[in-house]
């Protein structure tokens, strides 16, 4: 067990604290919410935080709308995934209410609430299950993901 503990520590060896923080920030749920702090605990200023996390949670978003519907087409047809692929629709098209409702305002509205499963994994998955037109999508999305941002580092300003 030491051993691995020594070997995961390394991690900084080989990557820049910069880095860490854009590919935690593309974890589905962490996202920016959890990188954020992530990056004021490694000593990064607000700002730097904020950007690196706001471009490293954005990169997944074109690639989920752009790929995740012919994707989950595909696993709807497979023995073997077909019933998480069921699931992960469903579970998400359950809380599409407000982008039901209000459509590119409630996904923006959506992503902006910095709570667990309400940031752009979520918002891109709901946006793509109810086609929603893809550049706008994604806009609303990212303004989303930016109003977010700004509430984690004024919330950690003031704590």
């Amino acid at each position: 067990m030491e051993g691995v503990i020594v070997d995961l520590s390394r991690i900084f060896d080989v990557f820049s604290q910069e880095v860490i923080v854009m590919l935690s920030a593309m974890l589905p749920v962490w996202e920016l919410k959890g990188a954020i702090p992530m990056a004021r605990a490694f000593g990064m200023d607000s700002l730097k935080a904020f950007v690196l996390c706001y471009i490293g949670s954005g990169i997944p978003v074109p690639l989920l709308l752009i790929f995740l519907r012919p994707v989950m087409d595909y696993l709807d047809r497979t023995k073997l995934f077909s019933r998480f692929s069921q699931w992960l629709k469903q579970r998400s098209l359950n809380k599409s209410s407000m982008v039901k409702r209000y459509s590119l305002l409630g996904l923006f509205v959506f992503v902006s609430i910095p709570l667990p499963t309400t940031g752009v994994w979520s918002g891109s998955i709901i946006a793509a299950l109810l086609r929603l037109p893809l550049l706008p999508a994604m806009a609303a999305i990212l303004a989303g993901n930016a109003v977010a941002g700004f509430l984690i580092v004024f919330v950690l300003h003031w704590v």
